[in-house]
């Protein structure tokens, strides 16, 4: 029986280790270091903030992989052999395959910085990160500050779980606006001051230069590098983004950049041999994707195109119309089709907020054929399913507007703001667009 062995127990080997059992009877073993069993990682944040136990981040009864034959190994993969196929461990066991799926995710980011590695600095990726971050800011005696270091979703993240705790938050910030990298001005712009609403000390255009030691190992304090400023604190959530966790392959013949070289299918230059997830790199990137994408949904999307390939459908990883969301605080944010924090050439954007300053959304467009090519919204939640479908249609800005309630997924009897958006765009592209009615026999055409 072909053993198929797939190292990393996260979204994207668990979603191919269910497929490849669903298509056929190959042995699979599963092999984390992290947890017993698969958790939804997104979720670690709510653990923390006490709106559910770490077990009801468990997808699965612990029973389900028994019962579907899916062997899990816990163990730690120090070395890769491709000519022998076999997996050696830090316990010095090995364990032969006929086929190796590699989905060994992320790493937070560490830029040697003096003390970085002092107990009280950590990032938040894994389960033992959050075990950690419960010990050390369990409230705010034991810790009385945090500074966070980066200034993207993860650092939002943690600053949201340790106010839940009343802990007070310093959040250094490289850009000179929050995820500017990303985010148009406007939306940027919105974020800064919801973060500050929040009474969360938040330094823009600021690098950390060390983390002091308090004598015994522990965080004592930071110090940013323009200013020399020294901020007394207990914990220094490091969250300047993540990259490929593949040091063990350092010594293997796979071929690596920043992540696992694979093509479209998931293959990397060993035969038999692939990786998906957040530490596959694809040779050039999907369209206008980055080459690594650590997404959730991405994740999940190549495990299930690998599943195929391997039970004998060779199928291409696809991910179809880029989308994504995340959770600002207090605002919902997501994204369909590509908005530039710069408009490229040829395109341009319409940018509307409310008087709250709260909501707003953001659609890029060709200036000169009036094509729709993405839209940011905030506080106001959209169908993914109607946007993807005015992607490949490639409709125009003006019929995503006549038609915004259809996109419109908030629940009833929240405002509505298509009229006030419309007379927005109207009055600034001299034009006389009528806001349609809501059509369900549209929406699920």
């Amino acid at each position: 029986m072909e053993h198929v062995v797939i190292i990393g127990n996260g979204i994207s080997g668990i979603t191919a280790a269910r497929h490849i059992r669903k298509l056929s009877d190959k042995k699979i073993t599963v092999v984390s270091t992290e947890t017993d069993y698969f958790f939804s990682r997104t979720a670690l944040m709510y653990v923390y903030m006490g709106h559910m136990k770490f077990e009801h981040t468990q997808p699965y009864e612990n029973w389900f992989w028994k019962k579907n034959r899916i062997e899990l190994k816990k163990g730690f993969v120090q070395h890769v052999d491709t000519t022998t196929s076999s997996l050696h461990f830090s316990d010095n066991s090995i364990l032969n395959y006929d086929k190796l799926i590699i989905a060994t995710g992320s790493k937070p980011n560490k830029f040697g910085w003096p003390g970085q590695d002092l107990n009280g600095a950590q990032g938040l990726y894994s389960k033992q990160d959050l075990d950690m971050l419960e010990k050390n800011a369990p409230n705010n005696k034991v810790c009385k500050r945090a500074v966070i270091v980066g200034g993207g979703l993860i650092g939002i993240e943690m600053a949201e779980m340790l106010l839940t705790r009343d802990i007070p938050v310093t959040f250094l910030v490289r850009e000179d606006s929050f995820w500017n990298g990303v985010l148009p001005a406007g939306e940027s712009d919105m974020i800064n001051r919801h973060i500050r609403e929040h009474h969360i000390d938040l330094r823009l255009g600021v690098n950390l230069k060390e983390i002091k030691d308090d004598g015994n190992g522990n965080v004592k304090s930071i110090v940013i590098a323009e200013t020399g400023e020294e901020i007394e604190c207990n914990v220094v959530g490091l969250t300047a983004g993540v990259s490929p966790n593949i040091d063990f392959l350092k010594e293997s013949a796979i071929e690596t950049g920043r992540g696992i070289k694979v093509n479209r299918f998931l293959e990397t230059n060993i035969k038999n041999v692939y990786a998906i997830g957040d530490c596959a790199e694809q040779h050039e990137g999907i369209g206008q994707r980055r080459p690594i994408e650590a997404v959730w949904y991405t994740g999940r999307m190549m495990g299930e195109a690998l599943a195929r390939t391997i039970c004998g459908t060779p199928t291409k990883y696809n991910p179809g119309h880029w989308f994504n969301s995340a959770k600002f605080l207090d605002i919902e944010y997501q994204t369909y089709g590509w908005v530039w924090a710069q408009p490229k050439d040829g395109e341009t954007n319409f940018y509307w907020e409310h008087a709250d300053g709260n909501k707003c959304i953001n659609i890029n467009f060709n200036k000169n054929t009036n094509k729709f090519i993405g839209i940011n919204t905030f506080g106001i939640r959209m169908r993914h399913e109607i946007f993807d479908r005015w992607l490949t249609q490639e409709q125009t800005v003006d019929h995503v507007l006549t038609h915004l309630k259809d996109a419109n997924f908030d629940p009833e009897f929240y405002s509505q703001y298509e009229k006030e958006i419309v007379a927005k765009y109207n009055s600034e592209n001299n034009k006389q667009l009528k806001v349609k009615s809501k059509s369900w026999k549209r929406i699920f055409a």
